[in-house]
């Protein structure tokens, strides 16, 4: 096995014996399974309601996971002092980081598959359709994930993880929130409230191009053109952070 092979499944390991995910996961199947009780107010809008509230709490969860596992990734190497062990084999920064990355990676894509069978079990037990969205739906958000994790790895890389968690929350609603600032400033008859909508709406990621939930919801389709485009922003953007954060931790002092 590789070095970095071994690093990214110490990092699942490390990550799936953590209290706080296995707390999370807990709650996720209750969240999900008391959903129910939501549609109970629902009369024609069954299906839809079940839908939104699954996935919805999904997303919820699995990026509160995120944040966290992410966020607190090097400062805890660093408190243990494990990363000067790192650092002084035949290991390089870059491939440590990647490895942690991937690692983090892994474990949400293990917890959202899990999500993912108990949400589509729900849907069966209550003899709701299954399309193709919903599946969609689910598979976009570990891209989402993705960003989100290598941003919390790119502030973690100069902040504590108390900081950390704060910038990536804030950049995490921000981003769902973008597409929204930026047409309510267009309306603005101030050039520069205009300017600053646009600037803000290119400078941060637009998260809601990869939230496919209202379409998962009333049951529309997804071509295939906006999906790859939707993945492939998705995945810009984390190259992005991760290299941001590659440069920041290759010239960081741990003394």
């Amino acid at each position: 096995m590789s070095a970095f092979s071994a690093m990214m499944w110490n990092g699942f390991r490390e990550a799936r014996r953590n209290r706080v995910t296995v707390v999370v996961g807990v709650f996720a199947v209750i969240v999900l399974l008391s959903s129910t009780l939501v549609t109970e107010v629902t009369v024609t809008t069954f299906d839809r309601v079940l839908t939104d509230f699954g996935l919805g709490m999904m997303s919820l969860i699995l990026a509160f996971l995120a944040i966290f596992l992410s966020c607190g990734l090097l400062s805890r190497e660093i408190e243990r002092r494990t990363i000067f062990l790192m650092v002084s084999k035949p290991v390089s920064r870059t491939q440590f980081l990647l490895a942690r990355l991937a690692g983090t990676m892994l474990t949400l894509g293990v917890v959202l598959v899990a999500m993912t069978l108990i949400f589509l079990s729900q849907l069966l037990l209550f003899r709701t359709p299954i399309h193709s969205t919903h599946l969609v739906a689910a598979g976009a958000m570990w891209f989402e994930l993705l960003v989100l994790s290598s941003a919390g790895i790119l502030f973690s890389s100069f902040c504590g993880p108390a900081v950390s968690s704060i910038c990536t929350t804030g950049l995490y609603f921000a981003g769902h929130l973008a597409g929204d600032l930026y047409e309510i400033s267009s309306y603005s008859e101030s050039q520069m409230v205009r300017w600053m909508g646009r600037t803000i709406f290119y400078m941060l990621p637009n998260l809601e191009r990869m939230n496919f939930k209202p379409q998962a919801t009333y049951a529309l389709p997804v071509d295939a053109t906006t999906l790859l485009s939707a993945l492939g922003y998705g995945t810009a953007w984390a190259a992005v952070f991760t290299a941001l954060a590659i440069f920041i931790f290759e010239r960081r002092d741990f003394r």
